[in-house]
């Protein structure tokens, strides 16, 4: 193994070089292009069975129905214009890294210098970062650079937003490794994005507070917004304004092929996804929805199961495909970085993203990691849900989870 070379965040020393380069060389595909790239991929298989996904339509796919993230995006397909191609070129590229990182069994070094070092947020409003939080912000802060088409990064893992470049026309919010407490045990954890538009009507102020104001727009202005799922399989779920679509990653050929076209979430599920340890902390209205539902007296006669990892990510993926609704009651879910994408892509995808009270993507952000109750899932169970009236946990006893 290369010598690492010491990169020292706060009071916590990594490596940066945390595994073998070869876990993260993928086969070579031919020279990115905006272009319809006419080589298909090779997809792998087992015992002479083809892992082919599905055909897709000639719209997005080849002549094989498969179709790559890059050729979805590109002028082969939906078309979403050349800067933003060019830009989920380099997000792709950063998430399977991190993808990588999460699995790599080089980190557990990373968690012994975090236990080492202690420590938390310095008194901000963001939790204490660990090491791979770290490392992987610098991966997408890193290929955000690299695409030249981001004016500002705001991301989880900063106190404030850092100004990349001033022609760029694109500005991401971020939580690049949502769920890494869960790492040691092997659980799922994710990445999440949104994007905007730079307003250029504030080009004239100064840049510290433009970054700022860029950063702090509502849901309903994000251009795109995503998340990618590290878990048995790594997940690119994304959306343009135009439906929810999934790519999984194919390790054979390194390309996230579109597995999940246009993803339509039950209007309603039959699965809750809450911390219920939390029970008695809860408002009157959350324990009887909750009571109502398990027990098959709701307006969906049969009984609800529980189902929370304690991942975001994994619990909204989970209801995206099954239906139902995920929560956190109580003020921890940023606005900005967790709570506006997820919501855009649970309504592209016919359902909805709420406080308990109002649309996630209507409310204005009035700072970066404003925190908020957090409810995404199914149409007709988040009527059913909202309609209990108190649903916010106010009370807080000081627990981390």
């Amino acid at each position: 193994m290369q010598p690492t070379r010491a990169i020292t965040s706060s009071s916590i020393s990594y490596p940066s070089l945390l595994f073998p380069p070869n876990l993260l060389n993928f086969p070579q595909r031919d020279q990115f292009s905006l272009g319809r790239i006419t080589c298909r991929p090779r997809m792998a298989s087992l015992s002479g069975i083809s892992l082919v996904p599905q055909a897709v339509g000639s719209a997005t796919g080849g002549d094989n129905g498969v179709s790559t993230l890059i050729e979805y995006v590109g002028k082969g397909g939906i078309d979403v214009g050349d800067d933003l191609a060019v830009l989920f070129h380099h997000l792709q590229y950063a998430c399977k890294r991190i993808a990588a990182l999460v699995a790599s069994p080089f980190n557990s070094s990373l968690g012994k210098q975090a236990s080492l070092a202690g420590g938390a947020a310095d008194g901000s409003d963001r939790d204490a970062p660990k090491p791979l939080d770290i490392v992987s912000n610098e991966i997408i802060l890193s290929s955000l650079k690299k695409s030249g088409k981001v004016s500002v990064m705001a991301s989880e893992e900063n106190d404030t937003p850092i100004w990349i470049r001033d022609d760029g026309p694109f500005v991401v919010v971020t939580d690049p490794l949502d769920g890494s407490r869960n790492i040691d045990a092997s659980i799922p954890t994710g990445t999440i994005f949104g994007i905007y538009k730079r307003l250029v009507e504030l080009d004239h102020l100064p840049q510290d507070e433009k970054a700022v104001l860029n950063s702090l727009q509502t849901g309903t202005r994000l251009v795109a917004a995503g998340y990618v799922l590290y878990s048995s399989a790594t997940i690119f779920c994304t959306s343009f304004g135009s439906g929810t679509h999934a790519f999984t990653l194919d390790h054979s050929t390194g390309d996230f092929i579109l597995t999940h076209p246009s993803i339509k979430i039950p209007p309603r599920g039959q699965i809750y996804s809450v911390n219920d340890a939390r029970y008695f902390d809860w408002p009157e209205g959350l324990r009887k929805y909750i009571d109502t539902v398990r027990q098959g007296k709701g307006k969906h006669p049969k009984k609800y199961s529980a189902r929370y990892i304690c991942s975001l990510v994994a619990d909204f993926h989970r209801t995206l495909l099954y239906g139902g609704v995920a929560m956190n009651p109580r003020d921890h879910l940023r606005l900005v970085y967790e709570a506006n994408p997820l919501s855009f892509l649970a309504e592209q995808a016919g359902g909805r993203g709420s406080d308990g009270k109002h649309r996630i993507l209507s409310l204005q952000p009035v700072k970066l990691h404003q925190r908020l109750p957090l409810f995404l899932g199914s149409l007709e169970d988040m009527e059913e849900l909202e309609s209990y009236g108190d649903v916010q946990q106010k009370v807080n006893p000081g627990y981390e989870v």
